[in-house]
């Protein structure tokens, strides 16, 4: 069972959204120099339906995009709180998911329309990082656009 360990309001995880940020707790990746080490243990509120519903019903006027932040232990799990996101009609524009896993592969469900892959590595930096493993994808159709690079700042 997934747990939120906490949650925000960011305008930095997914590029031209307002998202609702849930970081999930029990994440198995253990990377060294992760920003969040408490997430690695097993802490927070189960996620549940009434829990979902209520930070949605709270926040989703708010909001353009809800992200998972980890989930790497239950993937599956994940994908079926974001078509539960999907599924849910707060206004005429429904709202978009995201997923940031340490993985390396893309989920197989539909369900995401963005999707960050990759371990943090300490020494190649995050995505603010042009070094960086790590890659953001925007869900275009069928396809996944890289869109990594809407984080480097552009200098003249």
């Amino acid at each position: 069972m997934l747990k939120i360990a906490s949650f925000d309001i960011v305008f930095q995880e997914i590029p031209g959204e307002v998202t609702l940020a849930l970081n999930l707790s029990g994440c198995p990746c253990h990377c060294k120099g992760c920003h969040s080490p408490h997430l690695w243990e097993d802490i927070g509120e189960p996620l549940t339906t009434e829990l979902l519903d209520g930070l949605l019903d709270r926040y989703g006027s708010q909001i353009t995009c809800v992200c998972f932040m980890g989930g790497d232990q239950a993937p599956e799990e994940v994908s079926q709180w974001a078509k539960r996101v999907h599924q849910l009609s707060f206004r005429s524009s429904p709202l978009r998911t995201a997923w940031y896993s340490g993985r390396m592969n893309m989920p197989e469900s539909g369900a995401f329309d963005y999707v960050k892959l990759g371990p943090y590595v300490e020494a190649l930096g995050g995505l603010k990082s042009e070094k960086t493993n790590q890659r953001l994808y925007k869900r275009v159709g069928n396809e996944w656009q890289d869109i990594t690079s809407s984080f480097w700042k552009k200098t003249l």
